[in-house]
């Protein structure tokens, strides 16, 4: 995998920093875990887009860390009764998710549930 620094060292914003990557392993591990708890609960996700988003602290010397990333995922289920449970599945896939787990910063998740009705 071709991969390059941010754009702000300079890095080639058509490629994916480790940064993004990590930032998009969170996403996707919320987002398999989230669709398989729905699929478990006959919950139908007919769209899952997330906007996520990391915050970072740098150093004097150059290095940094994450201080936390915030996930931003917008659900669209088939009907209005699926809502309810829509919030409580992405409780229980934040708790499960392996990369969130294994992360030392805070990964927050802020859901937006539609319903396609």
């Amino acid at each position: 995998m071709a991969g390059t620094s941010d754009p702000h060292f300079r890095g080639d914003p058509d490629r994916w920093s480790p940064e993004d990557l990590l930032v998009g392993a969170l996403a996707q591990c919320h987002m398999l875990w989230f669709l398989h708890l729905a699929s478990a609960k006959r919950v139908v996700v007919t769209d899952y887009v997330d906007r996520p988003y990391g915050t970072m602290l740098e150093q004097d010397d150059g290095a940094g860390q994450f201080t936390q990333v915030v996930l931003k995922p917008e659900v669209t289920v088939a009907s209005a009764s699926m809502c309810e449970h829509s919030h409580e599945l992405h409780e229980q896939a934040h708790a499960k998710c392996y990369v969130a787990r294994s992360v030392n910063f805070p990964v927050l998740h802020e859901a937006t549930v539609h319903a396609r009705n």
